[in-house]
């Protein structure tokens, strides 16, 4: 909840306490006249009746006035920290083509470009034969550059991340 909200609630209940607290007071000082025979200076009960008064009505004043700092005080802001890990992660990482051959390199940017893609399809766009195009992804591979998932009857192709 909101502090406003907290605030004007306990600013109402505590209304409310001293309004029981007074109309309280007023049903024993009547209790008090009917059954203290001495006078009202003098009874005990009227005494015992305003400390209890006194000290009630002092807490409930306690009770406002932290409904009233509630009231007016700002909700805490959230405060968000940034890691360097999660910039890290989503760097993307450089791959490194200088040992791949002309075969590889055809391969590899297919792949880049389409994301994912097909064995099936790569045998088709670069008109290799399909021992040669597993043989190549067979080096990409263990080169750790790209990862062959199966799909049915054939493989995705994908980057390694």
């Amino acid at each position: 909840m909101e502090n406003k909200y907290v605030g004007s609630l306990i600013i109402g209940i505590s209304i409310l306490i001293v309004i029981i607290i007074l109309l309280f007071n007023s049903a024993l000082k009547e209790v008090g006249v009917a059954s203290c025979s001495m006078e009202k200076k003098s009874c005990p009960m009227y005494e015992a009746a305003d400390k209890q008064t006194y000290l009630s009505l002092g807490i409930a004043g306690l009770l406002i006035l932290v409904g009233i700092i509630l009231f007016f005080s700002k909700p805490q802001e959230r405060i968000i920290i940034k890691t360097r890990t999660i910039e890290k992660k989503f760097q993307k990482k450089e791959i490194n083509t200088r040992d791949l051959n002309s075969e590889e390199k055809k391969v590899l940017e297919l792949i880049k470009k389409n994301k994912a893609i097909f064995q099936a399809e790569l045998i088709d766009k670069l008109k290799f034969g399909k021992a040669k195009i597993t043989r190549i992804l067979d080096r990409l591979e263990g080169k750790g550059f790209v990862e062959r998932k199966r799909r049915g009857m054939t493989n995705i192709v994908v980057l390694k991340e």
